[in-house]
């Protein structure tokens, strides 16, 4: 089976190319990001005969934020072009369609990792580790390349530890040479931290607890945000240059404007701009 090149296209969602998975795979609960309850391998209500979404420039308006938050990394238009072959769930067997919704998961962990090993790769002061990270990223396009029974055995959380490792490696031979360097602030509770204006240069915010916290002006150049839940976080003006693990997900879950600074690889939330 044909590994797929790692052009940037290949790591976004594409929804022309897929079948509507995250639509019909994933399960959701009414809450403010969703409008209604949703069971897993149930199609979403909004979701139309050509697998597109029915309120797409809705979404926002009509309850269903957590969509516009979603982002499968590439991993929808793999599974339905390549690991099954062009195959759509409502055309084929109800048990190529459950095992199609049970690799769709799977692959879109291992293609946020291809993201993420892929810009450890730019680091150059990571450099000793490259080697690793090349190691890692070929396992890695391999593993998503597998088989559906493969996909299906697959121990994803072990191999996430295995990745995990050289990534904080990564991490901290980047922020080393860094000037402001502040202390390790992995998994911190900072919902809803008034952090207006504050130097956090070169900062480790994995996993951090950022919800509805005020970052309105704060400099975070340099910082490595991998896994920092920042949903309704205020990152208006905040300067994001080279801050690294952050992705798209992340800021279309944040709130910002026209004037906050972001990474080249990632995009303005078009949310932001309605709001400016």
């Amino acid at each position: 089976m044909r590994v797929l090149t790692l052009d940037p296209a290949d790591l976004r969602g594409d929804c022309a190319n897929c079948f509507g998975l995250c639509c019909v795979a994933l399960p959701f609960a009414a809450s403010a990001d969703f409008a209604v309850d949703k069971r897993a391998g149930t199609p979403c209500r909004n979701l139309q005969d050509d697998h597109r979404c029915g309120i797409h420039a809705r979404l926002r308006q009509r309850g269903f934020t957590g969509c516009t938050v979603y982002d499968c990394f590439g991993a929808g238009q793999r599974v339905s072009q390549v690991t099954f072959g062009g195959q759509d769930w409502r055309t084929g067997s109800a048990e190529d369609a459950r095992r199609m919704f049970d690799v769709f998961p799977v692959v879109r962990q291992l293609h946020e990792l291809l993201w993420y090993l892929t810009e450890a790769l730019t680091l150059p002061a990571a450099r000793p580790v490259h080697a690793d990270l090349r190691r890692l990223l070929k396992k890695t396009e391999e593993l998503a390349a597998g088989s559906p029974q493969e996909l299906a055995r697959l121990d994803v959380g072990a191999h996430r530890q295995e990745v995990g490792a050289v990534l904080m490696q990564a991490s901290e031979l980047t922020r080393a040479g860094l000037r402001g360097r502040r202390k390790d602030r992995r998994g911190a509770d900072l919902m809803g931290a008034r952090l207006k204006g504050a130097d956090l240069r070169g900062i480790s915010l994995r996993g951090a607890y950022l919800i509805a916290a005020d970052l309105t002006g704060a400099d975070l150049r340099g910082a490595d945000l991998l896994g920092a839940d920042l949903r309704d976080a205020d990152l208006t003006d905040t300067d994001l240059t080279d801050a690294f693990f952050l992705t798209q997900p992340q800021l279309n879950a944040a709130r910002g404007s026209e004037k906050t600074r972001l990474p080249g690889s990632l995009a303005r939330p078009t949310h932001w701009a309605a709001r400016a």
